[in-house]
């Protein structure tokens, strides 16, 4: 569909949109576009409401610091305000490929793995931008966002099966969140994000939920990755780790899957029963993995896969 970028005010871009087109894909309640410019240039196009402008502009802002450091992403490109001030803009570049979360099943099992621990190691990259100073402790900060999420839960008139020897896991293991160090985080960093390019590289996208804090942390979101494909999934600890990860990571790993376990069952309520059935599916995945919360080392880590790669 051919358009004009005056289809969209106040973008001062230096190049005429010839094809506009809506993603639908995700759950952020941004206004996503695929853009082809006149002179070849493919874009990826958000909008949010102008109330975003902080957000957008500090998350804009440590794109940059990340792809200062070489990670393959989605390269930040501008930022503004449009729509006679109403919406905040930004363009990044296009990732060409294959969405991981489905192209992975076309690979073996080898090439997964493999896959993985580039992933592994691309994180660990991220991960060397450190969290400014003034950051309260880690301790603190999450066990604030448990009470949270653990009221939220227990409101919100839905249960899953299970849920005691969750919630009891989370009591036991709050002590592991103390002196944990906090840097850069992606915030969402699984395979529905993630690009496969037609020469086998992951590329990195969608940095909207970044944040700051315990690296670890940022493995919450495995367990769309692990659903998808064990060997990835364990490629990536493997990578990020050069090895098999300490007993420590995986019972934290544990915790924070734990908590993600009980946030997402009120989270999908507004989205309808389709949201609400996936995530009561994945709380049982997460218990099987996790033999009923007692074993922090989850069933799909798989320790006899010995992969050629070098890590």
């Amino acid at each position: 569909m051919g358009k004009n970028r005056a289809e969209f005010k106040d973008i001062p871009f230096s190049d005429t949109f010839a094809t506009i087109r809506s993603l639908d894909k995700g759950w952020s309640k941004d206004r996503k576009f695929y853009i082809e410019t006149e002179n070849g240039q493919r874009l990826l196009l958000r909008i949010a409401h102008i109330d975003a402008y902080d957000h957008k502009l500090t998350g804009f802002n440590m794109m940059r610091r990340v792809a200062a450091l070489g990670v393959p992403m989605s390269q930040p490109v501008d930022f503004g305000v449009c729509n006679n001030g109403d919406n905040v803009y930004s363009l990044s570049t296009w990732c060409d490929g294959k969405d991981a979360e489905a192209a992975l099943q076309l690979f073996s099992k080898t090439e997964q793995y493999d896959l993985g621990v580039s992933s592994g190691k691309i994180l660990k990259v991220m991960h060397s931008i450190p969290a400014p100073d003034d950051r309260q402790d880690w301790a603190s900060r999450f066990n604030k966002k448990i009470d949270l999420k653990i009221g939220k839960y227990n409101g919100c008139g839905l249960r899953f099966e299970g849920d005691r020897e969750v919630l009891a896991y989370i009591e036991a293991n709050r002590h592991l969140l103390e002196h944990r160090p906090q840097c850069y985080q992606h915030g969402d960093y699984h395979v529905g994000n993630m690009i496969i390019s037609k020469n086998m590289e992951v590329n990195i996208i969608d940095f909207d939920r970044s944040d700051f804090g315990d690296p670890w942390e940022e493995f919450n979101r495995m367990v769309w990755s692990a659903a998808v494909s064990p060997h990835f999934a364990t490629g990536q600890l493997n990578g990020y780790f050069d090895g098999r990860p300490p007993l420590e990571f995986f019972k934290l790993l544990a915790l924070y899957i734990a908590v993600n376990t009980l946030s997402s069952i009120f989270w999908a309520i507004p989205f309808g029963q389709n949201d609400i059935n996936i995530m009561m599916r994945q709380s049982q995945d997460v218990l099987r993995w996790f033999s009923d919360m007692k074993n922090p080392v989850p069933t799909w880590y798989l320790d006899d896969f010995h992969a050629h790669v070098d890590i």
